[in-house]
This record gives structure tokens, sequence and C-alpha cells, in this order.
């Protein structure tokens, strides 16, 4: 295509029953934490297969509920990838814990099984490991069969008494050997920020299996107080009386931004399908180009949430990373970069000491790391377009 096209990096797309959705709680004259709120949880735990959900403002609040509701405290090890958003860390230290920083997997710039277990040997009695599923690619979560090397996350997991949190940002729906993300792990959070797989505009999800986690979660997210508002005022015998129970948060989802999620959660199979499509165009129409490096899909493409397509500039490249934004940008094509590794950041690399020798993977990956527009609505006229640019540029 030679007609210069713009094209930005994230396009929303809310043309399901959004409006109606939020048409309803506008007219039903209750915005805040109550119907919608409830329907979306009992949804979204339906569609993960899980037993419990409790929705909440954020991601981020979703994974600070969980280690808070596992008993993650001041001088606690956690470990984290340093690939990732510092929500990942940063709730660590809310709770007077320390994150212990790990490399990832060139290609799929996952946690390993093996990254683990080296990372246990070095540093024994850590409390829990925070699993990022990076991109909508589950990590490896179930061994592939009976000896250690192959031993999966969860195994290695429960024999060294470490607690599994998923940060699954990315990673709805996502699966692993069939099963949903969400049904494994201690806890699973998950994010509908606005550019992610579905959203809610602001708001995040955390999924559980264990009533008494899910209970904590629950009282946590509104300032510790014993009973729901839209409990208070709605059940049998409704009374204003309430105690609070812990100094909790501010964390719950209104109404408003439930009805999005209900109406986005009603198609997200479909807005999978799409972003699929999306990859599988640039895996065809990159492939040839020997300066990058595609990212590596370990289990069914259709398994895979999508919600990043990362390629990696390597040392064929004549381009610094930085420079092919620059030149991607001005033929009006929008990019992204995820991400720049937390042993980077001042704060963490300061506090604890990080050198980037640590971390060679990670280092590879954020030297050439770059995020191409990925989603349902991006036409494939689009696509050729942004796969011709790459040639032409790197050409």
């Amino acid at each position: 295509m030679n007609t210069k096209l713009k094209i930005p990096y994230c396009r929303i797309r809310c043309d399901g029953n959004e409006l109606r959705y939020i048409q309803e709680t506008l007219e039903s004259g209750w915005l805040t934490t109550g119907a919608k709120c409830f329907e979306f949880e009992k949804k979204f735990s339906q569609k993960i297969g899980g037993k419990f959900a409790c929705a909440v403002s954020s991601g981020t609040a979703a994974l600070h509920l969980a280690c808070e509701a596992i008993g993650i405290g001041p001088g606690d090890k956690i470990f984290v990838p340093t690939m990732t958003f510092t929500s990942s860390a940063e709730i660590i230290r809310y709770l007077g814990a320390d994150p212990i920083f790990l490399d990832v997997e060139y290609g799929t710039c996952l946690l390993t099984p093996g990254i683990l277990e080296e990372a246990i040997r070095k540093h024994p009695g850590a409390k829990a490991v925070i699993l990022v599923h990076v991109g909508g690619q589950a990590a490896q979560l179930l061994g592939e069969g009976l000896t250690d090397n192959n031993q999966g996350i969860i195994g290695i997991c429960q024999r060294n008494a470490l607690k599994l949190i998923e940060d699954a940002a990315h990673a709805f729906p996502a699966r692993f050997r069939g099963r949903m993300i969400g049904s494994f792990g201690d806890a699973t959070c998950f994010s509908f920020y606005a550019n992610k797989t579905i959203t809610t505009g602001e708001g995040g999800m955390l999924v559980t299996d264990e009533r008494a986690l899910f209970e904590r979660a629950k009282v946590m997210r509104l300032h510790g107080i014993s009973r729901d508002i839209w409990d208070r005022y709605t059940s049998a015998g409704s009374s204003w009386e309430y105690d609070v129970i812990a100094p909790g948060y501010k964390y719950n989802m209104p109404d408003v931004a439930a009805a999005i999620g209900l109406a986005q959660l009603e198609r997200a199979d479909l807005l999978r399908q799409e972003r699929e499509r999306c990859a599988r165009f640039y895996f065809k129409n990159l492939k040839e180009v020997d300066s990058i490096d595609l990212p590596s899909v370990r289990e069914s493409m259709a398994d895979h949430a999508w919600h990043l397509y990362s390629i990696v500039l390597n040392e064929r490249s004549r381009l610094a990373r930085n420079r092919f934004v620059e030149l991607m940008a001005e033929k009006g094509i929008g990019t992204s970069v995820h991400y720049k590794p937390l042993h980077r950041m001042t704060y963490y690399r300061e506090r604890y000491g990080l050198r980037p020798e640590d971390f060679p993977n990670a280092e590879r990956i954020w030297r050439g790391c770059v995020s191409l527009p990925i989603y349902p609505t991006l036409g494939n006229g689009e696509l050729e377009y942004i796969c011709d640019s790459i040639r032409e540029i790197l050409a």
C-alpha cells in the first residue's frame, strides 16, 4: 500500500450492549457497587471456572488485595519477573515486603519452571510468586513429564510452600492445556484498563477458589466494612448499621464500569479471535524479516489472549529500537514498548542494588522490543501497511 495511513497503537471497540447497560444503570438510580457489579462478578467467575470473583477498581487493586489476603507482610520475600509493569512489584512494597526480581525466557518474556527453581535455591524462604502471563500467553503452569526439569510452576510452588498469585492483566480470555487462566493459582488478578482485552475503562477482578481469601478481599475492597452498601440498603430487614472490622481500602468497582464490563464479556471470545487474526497476519508477513525476532508461542495460538504482539529488533538490525519507533511514527503507525524492565527503574535499582548483567534475557529483550498494534478493528489493509512499513524501514 502506498497511501499513508494513521494507525493508532490502540483502538477500543465498544459497539455491543455497552450503551444499553449503561442506560439501565443510570435509570436504576444506583451508580456505585450494586446489581450490575454483582452480575459482572457472577458471569466472569462462570466464564473462568473459578468459584469466587471480586470486582475492584483496577488490576493493581486486585493484586494488592490478593497479597494482603494471603498474609504477605513486612520482611517477606516475593518472587516477581523483572519484565512487567510496576504494579506487579509495587503492591509488594505496599505491604512492607520485598520483591526478588527474576529474569525471564527470551522469546516469551515469561518465568519458566527452571528460572523459578534456580531462584528458590538462591533465595530459600520466599513466601510467594507473582506470576505474570505476559502479552496474553500463559506461563508453564503444569509439567510435561515426571522429571524435575519438566515440572510445572504449580508443582514447584506446592513443593516449596510458595503461594501463587497470577498477574493475568494481559491474559483474558487465555487458556493453558484447555483450562482458563484464573482457575489455577491461589488467586488470579485481571485488569480491565482502557487498552486491555476487555475493558471497563478502569477496573479489575480478583478470582479465587478459596472462600477465606475471597471474603477477606471483599471486606478490604471497601474500607474494611462488614457489609456491602448494596446489601445494607436492599436486603430484607435492611438496616444502616455496619461495622469496620479491618483498616481496608477504597477499591470497589462502580456499576457504570461493571455495565461496560458485562457488554465486553459477552463478546470476549469474538474479540480474542480478531486479535488472533492480527497475530497470524504478522507471523505470516514478517517471518522473512531476519532483523527481528517474532514472539514465541509455546501452546496453541487459540489459547493465547493476544493482548500484545511484541517483536524484538535483534543484532542484525541496522536500526536501534528508538529510531525504529520514530520512523514508524513518521509513517503514521503507533507502537509501544513492553517493558522497560523493573531492574532498570530508579527506585528498584537503587533500593536493591540491581545490575543489568544479572538479567541477560530481559536486557536482550529490552534493547529491541517493540509492540505492534493488535486489536479487533485493525483491518487487513492496515495490517498490510504496517508490515510493508516494517520491511521498508528495516531494509
